[in-house]
């Protein structure tokens, strides 16, 4: 490759970086391109203009690709079911009426930030919205409070899991890029995931729902109306049955730490159950059962249920290996390296910098998903030349990063606004603001967090 202006090597990589995140934002955002197409043509254009021969651009593409959704196409396909199953089940309603009926009609907000917190964690964002809409209809109109309130916290639930929380794709992605524990980013996600959706999902809730008051659409509220006559699962096993994968993942992290080496039959078991395939098939499988079975569904509606829900996924499976084919162009053209070479120079704060290369592809993209792919290929080299770092919030801050400034080019600004009958102007400063929020107060609990672990 010939650099340019008499630039460094380093230099024309990073501005030939620059030119191709250009064309990707500017394709998706103004020309409307399909996101998987865009994301395809912009990681042959980095390889090409990085000076590759084009058979190994296509390589990396399809290589990147492969190496991408081979673990997480699983992932997406086994929590969507599991998703389904709660959803068909009236499971998700449980949960809602069983917190509120604890918290009480004053602290319903509350309650509701921890159904979105614990809904959110086998379903995707857009998935829990549609799941938990009803939910926040019903809520609101029985204790007549303002439906930001009650809607706010709910949001502010669901993003921060899908953000941060594993088994969700987007940290998935950035645990396999930079090789952290599982188990590890869990239980520091969880610590850092609560107290910024409290903040970003009640408190702010109550301040914005005073300030802005929507009605529901008429059409959806009737449409979503919980039917009452609807005999619910237990609260128990529906709880039991969402966290199980959690459980499973967990137990199998506890089991490394305990035996290392693996020397004994039992720390093999559980570092199988616990690998988060397995963990997740095996939720998927009991939920057929709990959620499935023992309320009275036929094996011909599980089986209906299970392939149906999958169509939807496709875009998503898509979208996230097209980010994965322009994260392995980045590495294999030399870019990653160059990046972190000058930023292992500049002696930059690798949480910082996770951070902000995942905000600046999320203000740009309008996708938590891509930015969190395409910041892993970024971010990975330089975590490789800094052994010291803690790869568990390197993770996470690449999360919190992707889900900063939601706004026109982000398809969930879109569904919220629709969803809670506002104007483009009160989407922004109700859920744009709320988005910011969590992403910026996750990052300082991420960085309180690393003076301590």
């Amino acid at each position: 490759m010939d650099t340019i202006f008499g630039l460094s090597h380093n230099a024309t990589l990073l501005i030939w970086t620059f030119v191709s995140i250009v064309f990707l934002i500017v394709f998706i955002a103004k020309f409307k391109w399909n996101p998987f197409v865009t994301l395809l043509m912009s990681a042959l254009m980095l390889g090409l203009l990085a000076g590759m021969k084009p058979l190994d651009v296509v390589n990396a593409v399809i290589g990147g690709v492969g190496g991408t959704l081979g673990k997480i196409a699983i992932v997406i396909g086994l929590g969507t079911m599991l998703g389904k199953m709660m959803a068909e089940s009236g499971g998700a309603e449980r949960i809602a009426t069983t917190l509120v009926d604890k918290f009480g009609e004053k602290r319903v907000h509350w309650s509701m930030m921890f159904v979105g917190f614990i809904v959110g964690i086998p379903v995707f964002f857009e998935v829990g919205l549609i799941l938990l809409i009803p939910i926040v209809f019903t809520v609101a109109r029985k204790t007549n409070m303002s439906l930001l309130k009650i809607g706010i916290p709910i949001l502010a639930g669901l993003s921060i899991v899908h953000g941060l929380v594993p088994p969700h794709p987007a940290p998935m992605i950035a645990i396999d890029a930079f090789n952290a524990d599982l188990g590890l980013t869990i239980m520091y996600s969880i610590l850092v995931g609560l107290p910024a959706a409290i903040i970003a999902g009640p408190i702010f809730g109550k301040y914005i729902g005073k300030r802005i008051q929507v009605e529901p659409p008429a059409d959806l509220a009737a449409q979503f109306a919980l039917k009452g006559n609807r005999e619910l699962p237990g609260f128990g096993i529906t709880l039991f049955t969402i966290l199980l994968p959690v459980i499973l993942m967990l137990s199998g992290s506890a089991a490394i730490i305990v035996d290392p080496e693996g020397l004994s039959s039992l720390t093999v078991f559980f570092e199988f159950i616990g690998h988060e395939i397995i963990a997740l098939l095996i939720a998927v499988i009991f939920s057929f059962f709990s959620l499935g079975f023992a309320r009275g569904f036929t094996k011909e509606d599980i089986s209906r249920f299970s392939s149906e829900c999958l169509a939807p996924t496709a875009t998503i499976i898509l979208i996230i290996g097209g980010g994965g084919a322009f994260k392995q162009v980045l590495i294999t053209s030399g870019v990653g390296g160059a990046i972190a070479e000058i930023a292992t120079q500049a002696d930059v704060n690798l949480i910082l910098f996770a951070w902000f290369v995942a905000a600046l592809i999320r203000v740009a993209t309008g996708s938590a998903t891509v930015a969190m792919t395409t910041a892993a290929g970024i971010v990975a080299p330089v975590l490789a030349l800094n052994p010291g770092a803690n790869v568990e919030l390197v993770v996470l801050a690449t999360g919190a990063g992707s889900i900063v400034l939601s706004h026109v080019n982000d398809a969930g600004f879109w569904m919220v606004k629709e969803f809670f009958n506002m104007s483009v102007s009160q989407t922004l400063k109700s859920w744009t603001v709320m988005e910011t929020l969590l992403s910026v107060v996750a990052l300082a609990f991420i960085l309180l967090l690393s003076t301590f672990v």
